[in-house]
């Protein structure tokens, strides 16, 4: 009888072991957060620190980019920062190819949205490891399945990596990366192993790289470990070198982008690295234990204790055990070393958690730990002393802060003996046959799944501690979103989000065009020229903010502005009582014209800005619209404030005593009357408000917010008209010893900046056409002079004036500037990203060389097929007279 073939539906060890890895981890991930009650399984936001400034906002503008709704396009985004470079922000934030998963939910369901690219991509990461471990040796498919998720709920992926979800393609990456290491020493798949390292390089390069560097020492270790001669041992290397440099090659029209866009970006902080003790980072192998700056290297108990065991293990080979566990110590040693630790972060201090490149350490401990079980269960000698080295570990992380919680070490014992009875029960299933067995793996997979679920809800609750958070998608992201289509008018004008902000990037989440943006890439140029012009930012300049100021508003064509109430979800100030309304005003076009004489000041850039912001404004403006009239400042007990002490001008003022006290430090001088007071007082913190005799009509409440060490700055703040008397007075209610400038006060008249605007767009644009990396602007026949387009100079606009040829763009003060040499009637201006031409050259040639690796390969295949093709045997029977060609058939049958 001819035996049954297995069903194609039936999935193989390996098919089961990716399906049961991939299904375990969201089971845990979609469990610890019911736990948290976190969103979407409850009330408390996942919207911490970046996620909710940066990852959803890019992801939502990722949904209107693919649903056509984006203002913009791959190279220009025209919402954020007056008009930035989008190709740079794609390859960093949103190239990953799970990201496109978001177009098929609803618009205002992009945190859930998120969520859902977060868990794929953390199951991604248990399916490919558990792929590659039984690629590196045969093994019980459950348990490559359980080490294989073991791997993808790291301590890296639960503290660091579910509120930063651009890492975790690197999480993905690395499992795939060293399947291609393996392809490469056998000689197999060239071109598929070319296809995976373009696409890890092009879904985030910097996780990218750790997990290249990660697969060449496995890869070098496999190498040394294998029956292989020397010469096959160094073209398998070749191999994978020619492989890895093909697809990085493939990956440089973005990663090249990225690289420029970022020498263009505004310097972030500085860090020296300090490694940590080594009770802290013992404690981080442990369950239910949290911390921003120390290596989150937890992999679960199961998986530590098979590492451990490995040494210990006589049935695994000496150079195995050697091997494996050299480099483990190897890797962890090198995250605690100054230079390695930057060779590991691409020579670059990061500016965040220090230590990013954790997930290879993790990777490595559950290879190893494979290597241990797929020999055979350890004996009790192993596992004898490999719980004496874990009980070495508890005990020494017990002096760390990071177990101080009341959970922390009861829930590392009570892992540490399931994982030790479940491995010890393993052992002794030959004893107790299959009953035996199958409770041992229950133990096992039931400790795993606690201790990492009790491990993620734990961590997602601390976040909330210690981090900044945010709101996601609810009524006021729909109230501001509304407001802000009723109003666009772009390119017309722009309509911007408005200066109380919900997140760090709310043009991209509610739609408009402002200053507001915050971005890796944020360019030095555009943070440079808002903060000469007096607004705030945080994140040491790269998070810039909207600045609700009528002079920037006519200079950036911002004809539209939303103002919302502070945010409710937030208690840096309270609710005012007001909703979300919009105010309009005559601006001019986005492009104007301006005389030449700027020629005879010498500089025109950034560097030409003085150290007043009013004085900066009129400069852009053309004309003069401000009075900074000199100024008095007092405490709240009515003397003079002392001095800054820190080098910095302005003179200090210390926070109340109390709530309720009934005098306030003050800000005393005089306007001419009916002039708009405004306040600039960057390191200031609290609220400062005109006095009720001083102002005409109702005042307004400047609300500030910086700190010390300077991180954030607060923005310049209208306060309302100064009444008739010309006097004003603007009392402060500090919340932190603030400093107050010189020149902090600026009385802008508003007939004057009328004027100003009449004749800018008298002399201005008739239209002006925008499509993604380009702007078209008509101007009035015959025009002389320069002409200033409204968007910050960034690195790769190139401008034309009619038919002449296209040049890099000219500076005026930080904006986009083209001179009219003799008359001009319209103007040109194209953006390139930097880095875009050489990227896809190099691009180019590497994908040449690949479709010839490939086709190289194919006609070699062909060849030795053909080569090892029997002779087809003879149909022709002999005749029966002829007994010597009988004889000869049946010689060859």
């Amino acid at each position: 009888m001819k035996p049954k073939s297995r069903s194609k539906a039936v999935p193989g060890p390996r098919g089961k072991a990716a399906l049961f890895a991939a299904a375990f981890t969201v089971a845990v991930l979609c469990a610890a957060d019911v736990v948290a009650r976190s969103h979407p399984f409850g009330p408390r936001t996942r919207s911490v620190n970046d996620l909710g400034n940066q990852y959803v906002p890019f992801h939502a503008h990722l949904w209107d980019l693919l649903h056509g709704r984006a203002d913009g396009g791959l190279f220009v985004n025209w919402r954020s920062g007056f008009g930035s470079s989008f190709l740079p922000d794609i390859g960093t934030y949103v190239s990953s190819p799970f990201a496109l998963l978001v177009a098929v939910f609803p618009r205002d369901g992009i945190d859930l949205a998120v969520y859902a690219v977060t868990l794929l991509k953390v199951a991604s990461a248990a399916a490919a490891m558990a792929l590659l471990l039984i690629g590196l040796r045969p093994g019980r498919w459950w348990a490559a399945g359980m080490l294989g998720s073991s791997y993808a709920l790291c301590g890296w992926t639960l503290a660091d990596a579910v509120y930063n979800p651009m890492w975790l393609d690197g999480l993905v990456a690395l499992p795939l990366l060293c399947l291609v290491g393996e392809w490469a020493r056998r000689g197999r798949r060239p071109f598929l192993g070319v296809l995976i390292v373009a696409l890890a390089w092009i879904a985030n390069f910097y996780t990218a790289y750790m997990a290249t560097l990660a697969a060449g020492l496995v890869l070098l270790l496999r190498l040394w470990l294998g029956d292989l001669s020397r010469r096959q041992r160094l073209s398998a290397a070749g191999r994978a070198a020619l492989i890895t440099a093909l697809g990085m090659g493939l990956a440089a029209p973005l990663v090249a982008v990225v690289y420029f866009g970022t020498r263009h970006a505004h310097p972030g902080r500085v860090r020296q690295f300090v490694p940590v003790p080594s009770e802290d980072l013992l404690a981080r192998l442990l369950p239910g234990t949290y911390s921003y700056g120390t290596p989150a290297v937890f992999v679960g108990t199961t998986a530590l204790l098979l590492a451990l065991a490995l040494p210990f293990h006589r049935a695994a080979p000496v150079r195995v055990r050697a091997g494996w566990t050299l480099l483990v110590v190897g890797v962890a040693l090198s995250m605690q070393w100054g230079p390695t630790h930057l060779l590991w972060h691409a020579f670059a201090t990061p500016q965040g958690s220090s230590y990013r490149q954790a997930f290879v350490l993790c990777a490595l401990v559950v290879i190893a730990a494979w290597h241990t079980l797929s020999y055979g269960v350890p004996g009790p000698r192993a596992l004898g002393a490999a719980g004496a080295l874990l009980a070495l570990v508890i005990a020494v992380a017990s002096g760390s802060e990071r177990t101080l919680h009341a959970f922390s070490l009861p829930l590392a014992l009570l892992a540490a003996a399931g994982a030790l009875g479940g491995l010890v029960l393993l052992g002794l299933r030959r004893e107790g046959g299959r009953p035996l067995a199958v409770l041992a793996v229950a133990l096992l997979v039931c400790t795993q799944f606690g201790e990492a679920a009790v491990t993620s809800a734990a961590d997602t609750r601390l976040r909330l501690g210690h981090m900044d958070d945010y709101a996601p998608w609810g009524a006021r992201q729909r109230d501001q979103a509304a407001a802000i289509a009723e109003a666009d008018g772009w390119p017309a004008y722009r309509t911007d989000p408005g200066r109380e902000q919900t997140v760090g990037n709310d043009p991209l989440l509610v739609g408009g065009q402002g200053a507001q943006y915050y971005s890796s890439l944020t360019s030095d140029v555009l943070s440079r020229t808002l903060t000469a012009l007096g607004d705030g930012w945080t994140s040491r300049g790269r998070n810039v903010q909207s600045l609700d100021n009528a002079v920037t508003d006519a200079i950036f064509s911002v004809g539209a502005r939303v103002h919302s109430p502070p945010d409710p979800h937030q208690n840096w100030f309270p609710q005012d009582g007001s909703g979300v309304t919009v105010t309009r005003q005559d601006v001019p076009p986005l492009v104007t014209v301006r005389p030449h004489a700027d020629r005879a000041e010498g500089r025109t850039d950034v560097s030409a800005f003085g150290p007043s912001p009013y004085r900066n404004q009129e400069l852009l403006l053309g004309s003069r619209v401000y009075t900074v009239p000199r100024s008095t400042v007092r405490t709240a007990a009515g003397k003079p404030p002392s001095p800054s002490d820190d080098g910095r001008p302005g003179v200090r003022v210390g926070p109340l005593p109390y709530a309720s006290a009934p005098q306030k430090p003050t800000i005393t001088g005089s306007c001419p009357a009916g002039s708009e007071v405004y306040l600039w007082a960057p390191h200031f913190s609290g609220t400062a408000r005109l006095s009720g005799g001083s102002t005409s009509g109702e005042g307004l409440t400047g609300r500030f917010r910086s700190d010390q060490p300077v991180t954030k700055i607060a923005p310049m703040q209208r306060l309302g008209t100064v009444g008739d008397t010309g006097r004003f007075r603007i009392d402060l209610s500090p919340n932190k010893t603030s400093l107050v400038p010189d020149g902090a006060v600026g009385c802008l008249d508003t007939a004057r900046l009328r004027t100003a605007v009449e004749e800018l767009k008298t002399t201005g644009a008739t239209s002006v056409s925008v499509s993604d990396g380009t702007i078209r602007a008509e101007l009035p026949a015959h025009s002389t002079g320069i002409a200033v387009v409204a968007a910050p100079r960034i690195s790769g606009w190139r401008c034309a004036a009619d038919n002449a040829p296209a040049v890099p763009a000219k500076d005026h003060y930080g904006l986009i500037a083209v001179p009219l040499y003799g008359s001009a009637s319209s103007v040109t201006c194209t953006f390139h990203p930097p880095g875009l031409r050489l990227g896809t050259a190099v691009g180019a040639v590497s994908l040449t060389a690949a479709l010839l690796l490939g086709a190289t390969g194919a006609v070699r295949r062909r060849r030795a097929r053909v080569a090892f093709t029997p002779a087809p045997l003879a149909t022709t029977r002999p005749a029966p007279d002829d007994p010597t060609a009988r004889e000869r058939l049946t010689t060859a049958l």
